[in-house]
């Protein structure tokens, strides 16, 4: 029987994270690096993407491959593996983290959000990249996995794809409303649809030793305003946003032999908020 320390080490596993270039990304990533795996940090934002992997070097001593590519190209994947092949022979985890975040508003300050005058052009970039690039990722490292004979994807989703948006969050006064700001529905839409993916792709490379299992954690502060952070902390029983790096230790287990029997599931990390 494998000691608890033991089940929890990566050594050796190529770990392909999309969304490296971003803040959870770079999370993902070292807590790889810290159990003696090898991240791949996978991105379009190519300056952001060295910068993270220089970072990662500084402050863990892992030199992580980085892959520039746009996970809504088939081909820019497919591309992407070939490089990655030239480091590294296989590829044993894919943590699919990549998405866009609709913004409430945008840089204009002119309301966009509401369902009403939500643009078609931006649903489909949304769902393009949140969970169409998740669909391409599992194709093409996925699919490497099943001939290896083996592997683990995880697909990050949230709390908002188990329950709705609380719009009050986002309601300003003076506002009429009509026009009151809310959360977009695509960021509910790609994380329900990750989940589903998540379910789909558990029994689809079973037999081939291939688990998928989804990670929905609640928001993590990054400078919200002090307004959106005190009505959004009233909403969780832990009376508080998250930090950057309380994701690593779902991380670890869902990556490794700890979690060797899980598959399909979606482990919510929220603070509770979803228990109310």
């Amino acid at each position: 029987m494998a000691s608890v320390e033991t089940l929890f080490r990566l050594d050796g596993r190529v770990a392909v994270v999309t969304g490296g270039a971003g803040l959870l990304g770079y999370q993902h990533a070292a807590t790889i690096a810290a159990l003696g795996g090898l991240p791949v940090l996978l991105d379009i934002n190519a300056q952001t993407l060295a910068d993270n992997a220089t970072r990662l070097e500084a402050e863990t001593g892992c030199k992580a491959l980085t892959l520039v590519a746009d996970i809504t190209d088939i081909d820019a994947l497919r591309a992407a593996w070939e490089q990655l092949q030239a480091h590294h022979e296989r590829v044993d985890i894919l943590i699919n983290n990549a998405a866009r975040n609709p913004k409430v508003e945008n840089a204009g300050g002119q309301d966009f959000s509401r369902l009403e005058h939500f643009p078609w052009e931006q649903w489909r970039l949304d769902l393009d990249v949140g969970l169409g690039g998740a669909f391409n990722c599992a194709k093409v490292f996925g699919q490497q996995m099943a001939q290896q004979g083996g592997g683990v994807i995880i697909n990050i989703a949230s709390d908002l794809g188990v329950i709705a948006p609380d719009q009050r969050l986002y309601r300003k006064e003076g506002v009429e409303p009509d026009n009151q700001p809310v959360k977009p529905v695509t960021y509910s839409v790609v994380k329900h649809g990750l989940i589903g993916l998540t379910k789909y792709l558990a029994t689809y490379w079973c037999e081939q030793g291939v688990r998928c299992n989804a990670l929905s954690p609640g928001g993590v502060y990054a400078g919200q305003s002090d307004v959106f952070v005190s009505k959004l902390a009233q909403l969780i029983p832990l009376g508080r946003m998250a930090d950057e790096d309380e994701y690593r230790g779902a991380i670890a287990f869902l990556c490794s032999d700890a979690s060797s029997y899980m598959n399909g599931a979606n482990l919510v990390i929220d603070g509770g908020r979803s228990t109310w």
